[in-house]
């Protein structure tokens, strides 16, 4: 009589729980786009490289990884976006100079945001 009970609210449980935590992440993965613009870095685009990487099991997001060349170094600036059906993906140029809005991270820069600088 107790299993009876007790298997179908357990079952219901992890439901709930695998449910919430489904929410949770493709939440977060729609998000990975969006950066704080807290910061601008100018420079000339020297290599330019693009995958597509897992994120939480079928949900899956394209990183594009651009080495910038600014006054004073060689960055790594990076682009997430998720991998979604009406998904258009920037197209950089080497050699074009650039300017990146966006957030630093360790010494790694993510933006999201980006014009072409005439000159």
């Amino acid at each position: 009589m107790v299993t009876a009970i007790l298997i179908p609210i357990i079952c219901l449980y992890f439901f709930w729980l695998t449910r919430k935590e489904r929410i949770e992440n493709d939440r977060k993965w729609l998000e990975t786009g969006n950066v704080r613009q807290e910061a601008v870095v100018t420079g000339e685009i020297k290599g330019i490289t693009e995958e597509k990487q897992r994120f939480y099991y079928h949900r899956y997001i394209i990183v594009q990884s651009i080495k910038l060349q600014t006054s004073t170094r060689v960055i790594t600036a990076i682009k997430t976006i998720p991998l979604i059906p009406d998904v258009e993906k920037d197209t950089f140029i080497v050699g074009v100079t650039v300017r990146l809005y966006g957030s630093w991270e360790g010494n790694r820069f993510l933006f999201n945001t980006w014009i072409i600088e005439k000159g």
